[in-house]
């Protein structure tokens, strides 16, 4: 790579070896500048002088000769640089879109308003992914976590979705958020008053 400010090489002349002529009819120019010969072959050129290359540019139409359908096809496999192309997704699969996987604290999705929850108190840090998990805010009560848990559990077990595995996993975090919450609630529950003499 040249250093800035380094002249560019000057053409070969026309006695050394390295001299290729243009290839355009009857001019001696240099042929300095490539140009492919044809779609099918475009590292197969043609060494053109700087006049005669831009005229051989202007005239290049790379879809001459085709129909609009095979126009339209290599349009198509230009999108993905003429490799093979997946639908997005588990490799294809067609499963059921989940809105409960979507996260919308801000109601930004839905015609319904966020209500400001002012008793709302923060919830622990450790137990901020378990209750995100779940879709569930924080102060929480038992038999909220429980219908939650429950609710989930039945939406993704596999044999509700035939076998998926990523339905597989997610019932595995479900259950792994439920247990820890459960147990955190366990142990913020208030000891009886009476205690048996």
């Amino acid at each position: 790579m040249a250093r800035r400010g380094a002249t560019s090489p000057s053409p070969p002349s026309p006695g050394s070896s390295s001299f290729r002529s243009c290839e355009a009819p009857g001019c001696d120019a240099a042929g300095e500048f490539r140009a492919p010969r044809d779609r099918s072959r475009l590292r197969d050129y043609y060494h053109f002088c700087l006049t005669h290359v831009r005229a051989y540019n202007q005239a290049w139409d790379f879809y001459k000769g085709m129909s609009p359908d095979e126009i339209e096809q290599h349009l198509k496999e230009d999108n993905g640089w003429q490799r093979p192309t997946w639908p997005l997704g588990r490799l294809g699969q067609n499963g059921k879109f989940d809105p409960s996987q979507l996260k919308d604290p801000l109601g930004l999705f839905t015609d319904t308003k966020p209500t400001p929850n002012k008793t709302a108190t923060k919830a622990p840090a450790e137990l901020r992914a378990a209750l995100d998990v779940l879709g569930l805010g924080w102060p929480l009560e038992d038999d909220a976590l429980r219908d939650r848990w429950k609710e989930l559990a039945k939406r993704y077990h596999p044999d509700a979705n035939g076998g998926d595995k990523s339905c597989e996993e997610r019932l595995k975090d479900i259950n792994r958020a439920y247990s820890l919450l459960r147990k955190r609630l366990a142990s913020m529950a208030p000891l009886s008053a009476g205690v048996a003499a």
